[in-house]
């Protein structure tokens, strides 16, 4: 895959994003790949948060919008060839 399709196929679930770390193009596209492997996280963290009854449901339900804007933010970006940081979660460079 090429720069572009690795970097959408990223952010599509963890299934995409492992698809590819594994066929893609790490080297052309590891700011993408780094930026949805922190969003997915963040919202593997989030669907956690939300199973604590009331204030979880709550907070969490809050968290994952703002998640869901941050991946709607981050696939557009690549789509479009562009390495624009998420807000909050850009700053976290977990890939090397």
């Amino acid at each position: 895959m090429d720069k572009k399709t690795t970097g959408w196929v990223a952010y599509l679930t963890w299934i995409g994003f492992i698809v590819a770390i594994c066929a893609g193009d790490k080297e052309g596209a590891k700011f993408h790949l780094n930026q949805a492997l922190v969003i997915l996280i963040a919202n593997t963290i989030g669907i956690i948060f939300s199973i604590i009854p009331v204030i979880g449901w709550i907070i969490g339900s809050l968290w994952n919008v703002f998640v869901f804007i941050c991946w709607i933010l981050g696939l557009i970006a690549a789509i479009n060839e562009e390495e624009k940081e998420v807000p909050l979660l850009g700053q976290i460079k977990i890939l090397k």
